[in-house]
């Protein structure tokens, strides 16, 4: 019986290893050779989890032919994963990828670093900073004194407390956006919203569209969903969308959905005008396109800046579209409360589908975020929250511009997230480097399609002072062991971290 799960085509893999770019070897590095180039390419796309475990690999004659190199190279390259772990086989049923043992199965997403680790590695993989205290202890205090009416009844809400959902309505009506109760659901997380939407309006095999690059862990959702991925290329710096590429897509390619994040984008940091918003929603709605708009960074202001009308601003009836909202990015990631702002009819959709979900959100922590909106503990909450981010965020540039002056980015005016080109350097091979120098990085192929991105990485502000100075050290020293060529190959565990 074959061990294969799932299949990776010749021209997929392809696309993937080719996207994979280093700086060219400077004089007298040694270039390692061609079949150990490949095993190493392979075994990086099954660490970071762009080629899933226990994917069957295809034949060695059809990649030799995509790759345009011979037999001899891809058959020493499978030889050398399946010495390392990396590759399992069998007469008739072919290889497929695999982890050596004792080596954690690599996440496809990006997941919050175990804290058992926390002593000895650097977390840059995950933008959350720690709760903006005292505030949550008062939430949940609060929430304590208001949950004994709620302990009589059932406990399950499934379009979310009618209380919060009143609150929220209510904050977006005071933002220019009138809203009644009857158009919000509550949700858990962000997440639980995007899925819940992917699962009404996105079937599998249906097209959409995303910004390139995008939050990584939207993108892996949606492809576990079974949509099909349609990238639209960020405009130049920080400037937002390229509306004419929009415009594009949403002709030619008619997607069921749109995925933006106009606020403060995640990974970029860049700000969507009022022009690029409204033209957006316009071409949504000539092209039948639903448009979700991701407002978790919306808060997260750090400089002076002039925010534009929200997206739902340009469709206020929510016909167009749908805004997901949370607590998790502006106050703190424990605090698993999102949200929904669209049409009656397309909320009481959601609702009904839920019954087949999660049921609904927890009583507690919605009665704890509505204290926060109804006491003001929300915006001394954060507050607290930008100071942080602003801090870290001005460390973490220093830092990084002392250390690696060839890196190149942009400061954002807000959001969590900086976006750096790493000097021709593979974003990739930067990743598993600095899992053995202890600072763990996201690789800008996590937020792209297909590959995209192999020279970037994205460094969060969730560090500052000494640790934003260490951190960026121990990236430099990453980067030298990439310059110089070493790998991964020879069966070594990609997690040895040196402190």
């Amino acid at each position: 019986m074959a061990q294969w799960t799932s299949a990776m085509g010749a021209a997929q893999l392809a696309r993937l290893l080719n996207s994979q770019q280093d700086r060219p070897a400077g004089p007298g590095t040694r270039r390692p050779p061609a079949y150990r180039a490949l095993a190493d390419g392979i075994r990086l796309l099954v660490l970071e989890g762009r080629v899933p475990v226990a994917a069957r690999l295809p034949a060695e004659r059809e990649l030799a032919l995509a790759l345009s190199v011979s037999r001899t190279t891809v058959a020493a390259a499978y030889e050398a994963l399946r010495t390392e772990g990396f590759l399992e086989s069998r007469r008739g049923a072919g290889s497929w990828t695999a982890v050596p043992a004792g080596n954690p199965l690599p996440a496809r997403g990006l997941e919050p670093l175990p804290p058992e680790a926390l002593g000895s590695v650097i977390d840059l993989g995950c933008a959350a900073l720690p709760a903006p205290e005292p505030w949550l202890t008062r939430a949940v205090h609060g929430a304590l004194e208001e949950l004994p009416p709620y302990a009589h009844t059932h406990g399950d809400y499934p379009a979310g407390l009618p209380a919060l959902r009143a609150m929220i309505a209510e904050r977006y009506t005071l933002r220019g956006i009138p809203t009644m109760p009857e158009q919000i659901m509550v949700t858990t997380g962000a997440m639980g919203a995007i899925d819940a939407i992917c699962h009404l309006f996105a079937g599998r095999g249906e097209r959409v569209a995303v910004e390139s690059p995008s939050y990584a862990n939207i993108l892996q959702l949606m492809r576990e969903a079974g949509a099909r991925l349609v990238p639209v290329a960020m405009a130049d710096g920080l400037s937002g969308w390229d509306m004419d590429r929009w415009r594009q897509v949403l002709r030619d390619a008619a997607p069921r959905l749109a995925y933006v994040v106009a606020d403060f984008h995640n990974p970029t940091g860049a700000l969507a005008d009022d022009d690029q918003r409204r033209r957006l929603v316009d071409a949504a709605r000539s092209a039948g396109t639903v448009l979700v708009a991701d407002e978790t960074m919306t808060e997260l202001w750090l400089d002076d800046v002039d925010m534009p009308r929200p997206v739902c601003g340009f469709d206020p009836a929510g016909s167009t579209v749908i805004t997901v909202g949370s607590a998790s990015k502006a106050f703190w990631a424990g605090m698993r409360i999102g949200w929904v702002r669209a049409a009656p009819d397309v909320i009481r959709s959601l609702v009904s589908a839920r019954a087949y979900a999660d049921l609904g959100t927890p009583v507690l922590e919605q009665l704890a975020v509505n204290w926060l909106f109804s006491t003001g503990g929300w915006e001394q909450a954060v507050d607290i929250r930008r100071a942080q981010a602003r801090e870290n965020r001005d460390a973490l540039v220093a830092a990084v511009r002392r250390e690696l002056p060839d890196w190149e980015f942009e400061v954002p005016k807000g959001g969590l997230t900086l976006w750096v080109r790493t000097g021709g350097l593979s974003g990739s091979r930067l990743a598993e480097m600095g899992e053995r120098v202890g600072v763990r990085v996201p690789s800008g192929p996590r937020f792209g399609v297909d590959g995209a991105f192999e020279g970037y990485v994205r460094l969060p502000f969730t560090v500052g002072g000494a640790v934003a100075e260490e951190a960026a050290a121990r990236l430099a020293a990453a980067a030298r062991l990439v310059e110089n060529g070493v790998t991964g190959g020879g069966g070594e565990s990609p997690r040895t971290f040196v402190a």
